[in-house]
């Protein structure tokens, strides 16, 4: 078992994609300094399969369980994957995402940003299923699997912008 360096980052639902991409598109400045390379910022619309399998690389998605999920549920296709109706649970895909994506000397890439979330969860007749309860944010979650302080430095920024929800620093004495 390795340790990680895990952060929960989100802004309010109010924020446009292009004000948290200016955002990022500053902190890109950061890491650039910081000695990554390359770097690159995204505003990316996950509106088709390609784009959906995209998406489902950078996260595994928000974990959703509700009692309306078992049984015999239909949902329209693109909006989840890994749907256990006997346990009522699913991983929901987001719709869009505002990404800094980030090198490092190995040519590993470690994603920081937002995604936005269907507030609603539609049938295959495209009536309202189950709300989410993930529209009323943009949210991101990852780890690295690193002690590099650069990592901590870049979350440091989003923290001083008011953006990140926790973070847990395995390597750290108090982990």
């Amino acid at each position: 078992m390795g340790l990680s360096y895990h952060f929960k980052l989100a802004a309010p639902a109010e924020k446009t994609a292009d004000e948290l991409k200016a955002f990022l598109e500053k902190l890109e400045s950061t890491a650039k300094s910081l000695g990554f390379s390359p770097t690159m910022v995204l505003n990316a619309k996950f509106d088709t399969p390609e784009r959906r399998d995209f998406a489902r690389r950078l996260t595994t998605g928000e974990r959703m369980q509700d009692d309306l999920l078992k049984g015999v549920v239909l949902l329209k296709e693109g909006q989840v994957w890994s749907h256990d109706q006997e346990r009522g649970e699913c991983r929901v895909i987001p719709e869009q995402g505002v990404m800094l994506v980030v090198t490092d000397e190995k040519g590993r890439e470690t994603v920081f940003g937002f995604l936005r979330y269907p507030g609603m969860l539609k049938d295959v007749n495209d009536r309202g299923v189950v709300g989410t309860g993930l529209a009323d944010r943009w949210i991101f979650r990852d780890f690295v699997d690193s002690p590099d302080p650069r990592f901590r430095e870049l979350v440091k920024q989003f923290a001083e912008a008011g953006y990140v929800v926790s973070v847990r620093d395995e390597f750290s004495s108090g982990a």
